[in-house]
């Protein structure tokens, strides 16, 4: 199978689930399509994807990185650390806190994503409810 076609799965894949997923996933996820591929394909087409800015990585605090499709609108995430939930941040109120940050610190903040851990909403509710 081309790497092409490959890339091209990853995508859809990406597109379809929106959501994020590291290597191993990605190749599990398509291995069951494409029996053929190896895991040294996926991983070479997620490299070229993320080098392309199509795809983006992230290490949200789970054992392996985490890659997501690219869509051009910044954001940030919040991680629960109870069922392993991610949600997204749009980047307005966190652009406004690394504003703040220069002003009032005098610090260049040079980072393009921010993640924070808490717990969700859904497992503050369980939680309470028990």
């Amino acid at each position: 199978m081309r790497s092409s076609s490959i890339a091209n799965a990853i995508l859809e894949l990406l597109d379809i689930q929106n959501n994020h997923f590291t290597a191993a996933e990605i190749y599990d996820a398509l291995h069951t399509t494409y029996s053929a591929v190896n895991r040294s394909t996926v991983y070479r087409a997620l490299k070229r994807l993320v080098d392309a800015g199509e795809v983006s990585i992230s290490d949200i605090g789970r054992d392996s990185q985490v890659y997501e499709r690219f869509t051009g609108d910044p954001h940030h995430h919040l991680v629960c650390q109870l069922c392993n939930r991610i949600l997204m941040l749009q980047d307005g109120i966190v652009r406004e806190f690394f504003q703040d940050v220069e002003l009032t610190e005098g610090f260049k903040v040079v980072t393009n994503h921010l993640i924070l851990y808490g717990v969700c909403d859904q497992c503050r509710k369980k939680r309470d409810s028990t």
